[in-house]
């Protein structure tokens, strides 16, 4: 795979980006109404479990805000990691039948997470103004905490993907590690609560310094650890590294196994 040989296809890339767009919620009640309703109800959940039960800090908003905040910035990411590691398998009947470069399959999916985002996005928005907190000057830096949640995303995406074609546990395991995963990020609580003793290891999550740094971006509030977001940034640039030679090293193999 080149750059050229992307540029090639880029316009089956748009189609691809458009269809899966326009087949996420064909035939649902509430259509495109799920982007906003998802990550709201997740919000209330999680205002009740941890801040209305557990009594956590929310760092001065309101715990519904706080924990929406987080919300985007995991739904991006996992968005974008379940589409992208089940888009070979989904596509079965493209891979055995025409040849394009297998890679557009997972990058259009891309696409579909950034439109969802910029809805939940604007709503996220309104809850800003109506708490009247002003924009905060980090926010110039929020379009780079996105960038580097969806390389992560994308890397570990294409190196699932490619795994799934010829092992299909990877299909069964990703829906149980994500969750756990959700949990063992600071996506409903902030960093701070997390005993001292254990922050360390909490650090080494690659999530861990980018969700803080996006929550961050957008309230004001969080721990802005400069040392693992660069930590952060290698481990997405090396997943994505890792993901694309991987991806590649098996693809000539997809259509004669898929």
């Amino acid at each position: 795979m080149s750059v050229g040989e992307l540029w090639e296809f880029r316009d089956l890339l748009i189609v691809l980006a458009g269809r899966d767009v326009k087949l996420r919620y064909k035939q649902t009640v509430l259509g495109i109404a799920w982007v906003i309703l998802q990550p709201l109800l997740a919000a209330g959940i999680f205002s009740i479990v941890f801040g209305a039960v557990a009594n956590l800090p929310s760092e001065g908003a309101s715990y519904f805000v706080f924990s929406y905040a987080g919300l985007l910035a995991w739904n991006a990411f996992s968005s974008t990691l379940t589409k992208a590691s089940g888009s070979i398998l989904g596509n079965s009947h493209l891979i055995s039948k025409v040849y394009f470069p297998r890679i557009l399959l997972p990058l259009s999916t891309v696409f579909s997470t950034l439109i969802d985002f910029a809805v939940a996005a604007a709503l996220m928005a309104i809850m800003i103004v109506i708490r009247q907190s002003g924009l905060h000057a980090g926010l110039i830096l929020l379009p780079l905490w996105l960038f580097l949640l969806l390389v992560m995303a994308l890397g570990v995406g294409l190196l699932a993907g490619a795994l799934a074609v010829s092992y299909r546990d990877v299909q069964y395991i990703l829906p149980v590690l994500i969750p756990f995963l959700m949990y063992a990020s600071p996506v409903a609580y902030a960093i701070r609560v997390v005993p001292e003793r254990l922050r360390t290891l909490y650090w080494l999550n690659p999530l861990t310094a980018l969700l803080e740094a996006f929550r961050w971006s957008l309230l004001g509030h969080g721990d802005l650890e400069l040392k693992y977001i660069a930590y952060s940034a290698v481990v997405s640039v090396g997943m994505l590294v890792g993901g694309v030679v991987l991806f590649e090293a098996m693809e000539r193999r997809f259509a004669d196994v898929i």
